[in-house]
């Protein structure tokens, strides 16, 4: 993504209409990505905002917030959005933004209000907590919480694209226009397959060892559980090979791996060093745990995000605002990070060194 403001991006100036926040009820701010960024992906597509509007529910979107994704302005304004200033979707009182906000803007929000993104190393910083306690904001991270059915849907979407998008930027390595040595990770008659080594069991893991043995190649997929595997045997291809990490096996695949693929396994486990003489010099190699290959497809992921998040904000509306969506849905609770001026995660409590509280403790005193 270029490094420009979202400003410069755009043909004509946004239009500023005053907003009256209503004093109950629920009305969305949706932001963009920070220009200084590489983040392309947000929460919402124009459809998905037209489903919002037309069940009564306001929706303003800063000027150029769905640029990454290729819609304009007049395509969000065609489904009933008001288009304003970024300081003017920061003062509604459900602000969403795909990474946590940095305190400068958090000040700039209402106190009290709510602000909904996916987890980022931002959430981990004091200054960050500091601003939400400061300003009363309930903040929670949509890939933490839970569906109806137990179901982390939102961290699911995600780690489900950048599976099948790990073997989109294999591929492109392995080809000549991508700087490799021209091959098809697939084979064709009279040749074999490249090798694809899977390691982990997690929905990326296996979402990556689906996605290349639907393009021909052999895949491998390992964990360090023999139950996870069996687990995960009626999510694969039965073309893939599920097998347990042991270190002369890995070091039989590795040495054969055209591709290697990697991501949080049942149990910790550190790729072995003495391994890296083993492996090919063209092998292609990423770790999933420290890139996310669907920032490259911005609209699919908006598109698979918009569907939950729109049965999401309907419910926030039925129970008149994010309070009462929070305090009647225990699903919700899980992903809560601040609540009402106090810090309610106890792994960002440890990261910065201030005092948590359990939000469950707080809502049932409330009661």
């Amino acid at each position: 993504m270029e490094n420009t403001s979202l400003e410069n991006r755009l043909d004509y100036e946004p239009r500023t209409e005053t907003i009256e926040e209503p004093t109950h009820g629920v009305h969305i701010g949706l932001l963009g990505n920070y220009s200084d960024s590489d983040e392309t992906r947000i929460l919402l597509t124009p459809e998905a905002c037209g489903l919002i509007t037309s069940a009564g529910i306001p929706v303003s979107m800063e000027s150029g917030a769905g640029v990454d994704i290729s819609f304009t302005d007049d395509d969000y304004a065609r489904y009933g959005v008001k288009i304003v200033s970024r300081e003017q979707a920061l003062h509604c009182n459900v602000v969403l933004s795909f990474l946590p906000l940095r305190a400068n803007d958090i000040r700039k929000m209402n106190k009290g209000a709510a602000l909904l993104c996916m987890m980022g190393s931002t959430i981990f910083e004091t200054e960050t907590i500091k601003a939400l306690l400061d300003m009363h904001i309930s903040a929670g991270c949509l890939d933490n919480m839970m569906s109806h059915h137990d179901v982390p849907i939102f961290a699911d979407i995600i780690d489900e694209i950048d599976g099948r998008s790990a073997i989109m930027y294999a591929e492109d390595a392995l080809s000549y226009l991508g700087g490799g040595k021209g091959v098809l990770l697939g084979g064709v008659t009279g040749l074999n397959p490249c090798e694809v080594i899977v390691i982990g069991t997690g929905t990326s893991a296996v979402a990556a060892a689906n996605a290349a043995i639907n393009t021909g190649a052999r895949v491998v997929l390992m964990d360090n559980d023999i139950s996870a595997l069996h687990q995960n045997k009626r999510l694969c291809h039965p073309s893939v090979e599920l097998v347990a990490i042991h270190p002369r096996v890995l070091a039989n695949h590795v040495k054969a791996a055209d591709v290697i693929i990697t991501g949080p396994t049942s149990n910790p486990f550190e790729f072995p060093k003495n391994l890296s003489g083993s492996l090919k010099e063209t092998v292609y190699i990423l770790d999933l745990t420290e890139t996310h290959p669907s920032v490259s497809v911005p609209r699919t992921v908006a598109m698979a995000l918009s569907n939950p998040l729109v049965n999401f904000i309907n419910e926030m509306a039925i129970k008149n605002d994010f309070k009462g969506m929070i305090s009647t849905t225990p699903g919700v609770q899980c992903g809560m990070v601040t609540y009402e001026g106090r810090l309610v995660d106890k792994l960002v409590g440890s990261y910065t060194s201030l005092p948590s509280v359990d939000i469950r403790v707080m809502l049932s005193a409330s009661n």
